[in-house]
């Protein structure tokens, strides 16, 4: 008859893990973007303002906007987050944990 093995629980963190694969600052910049773009959407929707209407804002083309808020593209500027934010009422603060 077969024995069942009991799992171990693994002491190290889900952030030791990421580390050791490599991937650990990728996957804190995805969440980053995404958590701010997620924001944006949040004060856009809360405003009735509409993607054109946001581009509008910022001076930017209504493509440029689609890359703010997609996460897997992470090449986006201070400038343009700042942007994005005044273009809503809000602010940009950045700070270092």
């Amino acid at each position: 008859m077969a024995r069942k093995r009991k799992g171990s629980v693994s002491e190290e963190t889900f952030d030791e893990f990421l580390a050791e694969q490599g991937i650990l600052g990728a996957v804190e910049d995805h969440a980053v973007k995404e958590l701010i773009a997620e924001q944006l959407a949040a004060a856009m929707e809360q405003q009735g303002l509409t993607k054109v209407e946001m581009a509008a804002r910022m001076r930017t083309s209504r493509r440029q906007l689609d890359r703010l808020f997609d996460p897997s593209i992470p090449s986006v500027t201070l400038d343009t987050l700042r942007r994005a934010a005044n273009a809503v009422g809000r602010s940009l603060r950045i700070e270092l944990v």
